[in-house]
């Protein structure tokens, strides 16, 4: 599957931004989602990841309360609703889908995906 992540950008401190993962297949609804982020010159680590059906969710600490994952099948797109950023929000975000047979209690973990977008910066000024 293909994926292309998009909607970042430049937001002031306590702003919200939706960032979006296309999927080039129609199989998307067979595939869990992760965000992953990358901040310059740290690791690349997890953000949020939605199941299947988008009845699942489940979120890094720092981002529970303010991030909201969700996503229409119908569409073939997860989005990534970030509110109340912060400047350590500030990275380069990555969409990325594990094997279709991969199972939920590893959705956190960076080895467990195989297909990555591109990835779309934000950037939050203080």
């Amino acid at each position: 599957v293909q994926l292309q992540a998009s909607g970042g950008g430049l937001v002031q401190v306590g702003g919200s931004l939706r960032l979006s993962c296309a999927a080039s297949e129609r199989t998307f609804s067979s595939y869990s989602v992760g965000w992953f982020r990358q901040a310059p010159g740290k690791e690349r680590k997890f953000v949020a990841a939605i199941s299947r059906s988008g009845s699942i969710t489940y979120y890094a600490d720092s981002v529970k309360g303010r991030f909201t994952i969700s996503r229409d099948n119908a569409r073939n797109t997860v989005y990534l609703q970030m509110n109340s950023l912060k400047p350590e929000d500030t990275a380069v975000y990555y969409c990325a889908a594990p094997p279709q047979t991969s199972g939920w209690g590893t959705v956190a973990q960076l080895y467990e995906y195989e297909y990555w977008g591109q990835g779309t910066e934000v950037t939050v000024s203080s």
